[in-house]
């Protein structure tokens, strides 16, 4: 998310690049504007947020899980197909971000961070639509756009994180099958999804979905309608191994090559025991 208001009065382009984002935190701070509104209190908020922007605009994270998957228990931490050799380059430059992050980051949680942004005391604030009601709980007028974060030298790589966290599904041993898909037909009617994904501010996953309307969130629909999206890693590492905590470490000055090597430990034991 970036303040619109800030932006115009400074005259500042919306970067398409990883050096013009680094560019752009730089003059940010020249001007004395806080360039991002970091909340690394809240371990979530540094995996959801900057992690997962950071890793899905640089690493194809669909194909790098699906040959995790292929491996299976034959993983090598430290492999060619390991975190180390794939995660490495893409969180030196999140710790590079970082950097550019509120003085307190350290200590300001998820609620910290949105009535920060509400204020306007940062111009960008890596979270997604989720965030927004609770801004606008504090300032329903905020001017607030969206962009992808670059992460390459390449527009074409930009990219939006789309988690799909909301799934419907009937299990097998349900005594009311019937009755189950009669409620799953009936809420993936467009009548009934198409207002439901209005109010919470979503994106429509129906080919025949229409596009958003909020003036918050237009400026990613092109994307959304071809496809430049990514699914976060956060969601793809099971609760079992902290990569939130890991995460967090990284933001706060952990070494990211002794985070990753430990990441790959615990990713061998777990497909081991698979």
């Amino acid at each position: 998310m970036y303040n619109k208001d800030i932006f115009a009065k400074h005259k500042l382009a919306i970067p398409q690049r990883y050096s013009e984002f680094v560019a752009l935190c730089e003059e940010l701070v020249d001007l004395k504007v806080t360039p991002i509104y970091s909340t690394f209190k809240d371990a979530w908020t540094a995996s959801q947020g900057l992690a997962d922007y950071t890793l899905g605009g640089a690493v194809d994270i669909n194909k790098f899980f699906a040959a995790l998957r292929s491996v299976g228990a034959d993983f090598t931490p430290g492999s060619e197909l390991s975190f180390s050799q794939a995660f490495t380059d893409p969180l030196l430059r999140m710790q590079e971000l970082a950097k550019f992050s509120n003085k307190d980051a350290a200590n300001r949680g998820y609620g910290d961070g949105n009535l920060a942004f509400a204020n306007g005391q940062a111009a960008m604030y890596l979270q997604g639509p989720w965030a927004l009601p609770e801004i606008s709980k504090t300032n329903p007028n905020a001017n607030i756009g969206t962009f992808p974060l670059p992460m390459t030298e390449d527009p074409d790589d930009l990219k939006v994180r789309v988690n799909i966290d909301l799934a419907l599904w009937i299990p097998e041993q349900s005594e009311h099958q019937d009755e189950a898909r009669e409620l799953l037909e009936f809420l993936c009617r467009p009548e009934v999804q198409n207002p439901y994904n209005e109010m919470a501010l979503g994106f429509g996953v129906r080919s025949d979905s229409p596009p958003a309307k909020d003036k918050r969130l237009v400026q990613l629909q092109p994307y959304i309608d071809r496809g430049k999206v990514f699914q976060g890693v956060s969601t793809a590492i099971p609760r079992t191994i902290p990569f939130e905590n890991y995460m967090q470490g990284l933001v706060t000055g952990s070494s990211v090559e002794q985070t990753l090597a430990t990441l790959d430990a615990d990713w061998a034991r777990l497909a081991q025991r698979g």
